[in-house]
């Protein structure tokens, strides 16, 4: 095994984390900046007014996005998988 072969697996595997993470952050960054925006024009400052909608976003994305990041994961174990012997040998 080369270290350009352990480097390439690496970059995979942080590209693949990488998308994952932000399919689940954005949105729950977006809704803060929005509450935050919100509470800073009323002057409203209550945490939980800005925990409970990114909490419920994170939620409604992980539902929505799961079975699609659930595959993306298991296809990169299979590839990782299948070329095993090509990195071995």
């Amino acid at each position: 095994m080369t270290p350009e072969v352990v480097l390439d697996i690496g970059r995979e595997a942080l590209e693949v984390l990488t998308v994952m993470v932000m399919i689940i952050l954005l949105p729950a960054l977006a809704v803060g900046l929005v509450v935050s925006v919100f509470q800073a024009a009323t002057s409203v400052n209550e945490q939980t007014l800005s925990f409970i909608p990114k909490l419920l976003v994170t939620f409604g994305v992980i539902m929505v996005a799961g079975p699609w990041i659930l595959n993306l994961l298991v296809d990169y174990f299979q590839r990782l998988f299948s070329n095993i012997p090509n990195v071995i040998g």
